[in-house]
């Protein structure tokens, strides 16, 4: 994520948004330079990204991109899968991680930064920092190291009461089971039933497929019997790795990476809006010592 963070700042000296801000253009016209940018940056991140994986995982052997493939085909052909199955994952796995309301951080982090007129490439750079955060973006390899683990400890063929047993046992040791929860949702979140769709027609007999499954009806209930969880249900980041992990793309730490390709098409889409409803810089208001000092008393 820090290379992928640093290629998108290395794009930005060619922001036609910052051209046009250091020529005077007028407020109503921001918009046209903050979509020229979006445009871009939403084309180049998957070449930056693909260069990231090729230099870090297969000796810097990068490929070039393939004019006759659509967005998601190239770049899982760039990184090195030509499967049309990886392709279509890479379809389905852009799409819907592109955008999940304005709440999240990395979405949140680009409107913010972009409030203060920053172009596109540094707002957009920005809120890839925010989406490397363990809590965010990272979701999804630890959902998918978190099920090797399950595997190591208690086989592929697991049954469903030692499962829960191993719930249970991460649950006691004081972490959480990765994939589950949503701060918005109370419902199973539907990116993850349409790539539980994708497995069922592609890879139904994957062990791992099998286990995600197997946890979808083993986690839920135990989060409730806790009584402390609002959404049990599985969430985006509980499936995706399992899909990866099926086509060959096993680094996971690479994860994150494909989150912020995908991601870039939701911030960008939201930072033109931005700028085309003049909408103001994001100011967080402060408190007093006195204002803390009472809500303590009142927590107390």
């Amino acid at each position: 994520m820090t290379q992928f963070a640093t290629g998108v700042m290395a794009l930005q000296v060619q922001s036609e948004f910052q051209k046009a801000y250091e020529k005077g253009i007028h407020k109503s016209k921001y918009w046209e330079p903050t979509y020229e940018d979006s445009l871009s940056l939403i084309a180049q991140v998957p070449i930056v990204a693909s260069y990231v994986y090729r230099r870090m995982y297969k000796n810097g052997q990068v490929i070039p991109m393939d004019d006759s493939l659509d967005y998601g085909g190239n770049f899982a052909h760039m990184l090195g899968f030509n499967d049309p199955a990886m392709q279509e994952l890479m379809r389905l796995y852009v799409t819907i991680h592109s955008d999940h309301e304005g709440g999240n951080v990395s979405a949140h982090t680009g409107h913010l930064v972009a409030s203060a007129l920053s172009d596109p490439y540094l707002s957009f750079a920005a809120a890839l920092n925010g989406l490397a955060g363990p809590l965010h973006g990272l979701a999804n390899q630890e959902v998918l190291l978190w099920i090797k683990s399950v595997v190591e400890e208690c086989g592929e063929n697991v049954g469903k009461e030692h499962l829960k047993d191993y719930v249970w046992k991460t649950l006691n040791s004081g972490k959480v089971v990765p994939g589950f929860g949503h701060g918005v949702l109370r419902k199973t979140d539907p990116r993850y039933s349409c790539q539980r769709e994708f497995a069922l027609k592609h890879l139904p007999d994957d062990p791992l497929f099998k286990l995600v499954s197997n946890l979808y009806e083993v986690v839920p209930p135990i989060l409730l019997e806790l009584g402390k969880v609002k959404n049990p249900w599985p969430n985006v980041d509980a499936h995706s790795g399992v899909l990866l992990n099926h086509y060959g793309l096993t680094e996971a730490r690479y994860y994150t990476v494909l989150f912020g390709v995908s991601r870039a098409i939701g911030i960008c889409a939201q930072l033109i809006w931005d700028r085309a409803l003049g909408l103001p810089l994001e100011r967080p208001k402060s408190v007093t010592m006195e204002w803390l000092e009472n809500y303590c008393k009142k927590a107390a």
